[in-house]
């Protein structure tokens, strides 16, 4: 079989394949490239030894049977024995679900996150979210300091893992979605370096150098991230990508790196015949990023949108520290603004980065479901000093306020494993360095993190301790008994009632009043959601047309009389039906 490698520094290559060293020829056909035919085949662990140095893993190995620091194995994904066609699931309608497959369950691999599908089917969302896959050190970790870029985390179960989770998924009619990482490579295993310039101190990102996207040498490292995304898409039958942090890919070629992977997804797309989506994670709240390549913009079809976020949770938990500052100054007017026009930063001050941010979208032109929406994720839940989750602090009633926002919002709504039953289990930073040096950074990097916010050292998990991982799984007996049980069957509600309700379009399509202490009315459709997470009942003027059917309740109401005006228990939330259009105004 024919294995390749870029290596455009070195003077001499030798492949190590099967146990037989063999030198490599440079490519006469791409500049850097050297090439060997030699025996191998499924399983062959080879590597490459640059100038006479150590064996290294493949830049592009599909599977690391022993770790990022291990020899690579040959895999090939066109032996994948696929059993369940798939044609695709888009993302207009989708309901995500974020899932760690480290902890979705305690046995933390792809086999046992695949045996608990048919609850998420249940559930009635339709695409999983994956963290991050990619081989990392040790064990346990989130996933976002993986190396190795197009390999699967072998403790998880490896390619064939994947494969079996995907069409795990697929048979119950569910999409998979992976969060891949393309701004930084984890501190350990990271042998990227010796093979080229992958990285650039042009530029520097909180990980240190930069991923080189327009320093010498960058059309081979734009290739080698673009072909990872494709080959995940392609040879996984991935529906879709989210991307990690992409404000941190420093590119001022003149092409960014983001459009040129976009055409190319969609290039894929067509040629496959099924839809498929990237989702970035930016902090930018810059309408290009999901602006369309032909409207200038770079063509992302989504972004995840904190800022919704950061709304609602200064809305329901009155906290104002650090970033939540500027919208707990006024929740109601912040979480009015984001449900209206996706951003609260679109120009204003940012007190937390002490300048002006963001610019406005346009809600009459930009689909609603170009923003995903969430009350929790990995990040804030995880990024927490205890990483507690907001049940810990908020009542079953403010919880299923929290749902009916987002599922009856305007936005891409998503999940984050367990939210869906109020989970008590924290959701904690851990890691699993196998470097002692690296593993005590980490712990006292944290806990010195925190300590500027006044939490004593002692009070902060310890990453490397295996108890913090376990401490973070899943507690899947919760569901069966209250207030979860309750929690779960509102979640199920909402989602049905979601999901049969037509895409409305443009985010101006969704009317939101939000009045004092967070009350507000959403309509989307004909669905009218009415959320009251005060302590007192209150009367929500509804307007016309009047509702005709209460759909659904946290707590049982009546129909509006004919003043139009829904009588609302305390923390509690109703979902009705208005035939008709809404009336106009934002």
């Amino acid at each position: 079989m024919l294995f390749e490698v870029w290596a455009p520094r070195a003077g001499q290559v030798t492949l190590q394949a099967g146990g037989q060293a063999y030198a490599m020829e440079p490519d006469p056909a791409r500049a850097g490239w050297w090439r060997r035919e030699a025996p191998g085949g499924e399983g062959t662990r080879y590597g490459f030894a640059l100038d006479g140095g150590p064996v290294r893993p493949d830049p592009r190995s599909r599977r690391q049977p022993d770790g990022p620091d291990g020899l690579s194995a040959v895999t090939e994904p066109g032996r994948i024995p696929w059993r369940h066609p798939w044609p695709g699931r888009g993302l207009p309608g989708a309901v995500l679900y974020e899932l760690h497959v480290g902890t979705y369950t305690r046995e933390g691999t792809f086999d046992a996150a695949a045996a608990r599908l048919p609850h998420l089917a249940e559930l009635g969302v339709t695409h999983v979210e994956l963290m991050p896959v990619c081989p990392f050190p040790g064990t346990h970790g989130w996933g976002y300091e993986g190396v190795s870029l197009w390999a699967v985390h072998e403790p998880y179960g490896g390619p064939a893992g994947l494969a079996r989770f995907v069409d795990a998924a697929h048979a119950l009619g569910l999409g998979v979605v992976l969060d891949v990482v393309h701004n930084h490579l984890g501190p350990s295993g990271n042998h990227l370096p010796a093979f080229g310039p992958y990285f650039t101190d042009t530029h520097h990102t909180p990980w240190g150098a930069a991923v080189n996207l327009d320093a010498p040498g960058s059309d081979e490292v734009r290739a080698y991230l673009t072909g990872s995304a494709l080959a995940w898409l392609r040879d996984y039958r991935l529906d879709g990508l989210r991307l990690d942090a992409v404000h941190a890919l420093a590119d001022n070629r003149p092409k960014h790196f983001l459009a040129e992977l976009s055409g190319a997804v969609d290039a894929l797309a067509a040629r496959l015949g099924r839809p498929l989506f990237l989702i970035a994670e930016s902090d930018r709240n810059d309408p290009a990023t999901v602006t369309p390549r032909r409207a200038g913009g770079l063509g992302l079809h989504a972004q995840w949108n904190d800022d919704f976020h950061h709304a609602l949770h200064t809305a329901l938990t009155g906290e104002s520290q650090g970033y939540y500052a500027d919208f707990a100054a006024d929740p109601a007017a912040a979480l009015a603004k984001t449900l209206r026009g996706g951003f609260f930063h679109d120009g204003t001050h940012s007190s937390f980065r002490g300048r002006p941010w963001g610019r406005p979208l346009d809600p009459a032109a930009t689909p609603a479901h170009r923003l995903v929406g969430y009350a929790q994720n990995h990040d804030q839940i995880g990024n927490r000093a205890q990483g507690d989750r907001l049940a810990a602090r908020l009542s079953p009633g403010l919880l299923a306020c929290a749902a009916a926002l987002v599922l009856g919002g305007p936005f891409t709504p998503m999940l984050f494993m367990g939210e869906e039953w109020g989970a008590r289990t924290p959701w904690q930073f851990f890691t699993d360095h196998t470097d002692p040096q690296l593993a005590e950074a980490v712990r006292t990097g944290r806990r010195r993190e925190f300590a500027a916010h006044g939490w004593a050292a002692e009070e902060i998990p310890d990453p490397q301790d295996p108890a913090t991982r376990a401490r973070s799984c899943l507690d899947w007996s919760e569901p069966e008994r209250e207030p979860h049980r309750a929690l779960l069957s509102w979640h199920r509600r909402l989602i049905v009632l979601r999901r049969a309700e037509p895409d409305p379009g443009p985010l101006a399509a969704t009317t939101a009043a939000v009045g004092p202490g967070g009350t507000a009315v959403l309509r989307r459709g004909t669905l009218c959601t009415a959320v009251n997470p005060t302590s007192a009942p209150v009367a929500l003027p509804l307007g016309s047309p009047r509702p005709s059917e209460v759909l659904a309740a946290w707590h049982p109401v009546g129909l509006p009389g004919p003043d139009g005006v829904l009588h609302l228990p305390p923390e509690s939330a109703a979902v009705l039906r208005c035939e008709g259009p809404a009336p106009e105004g934002r």
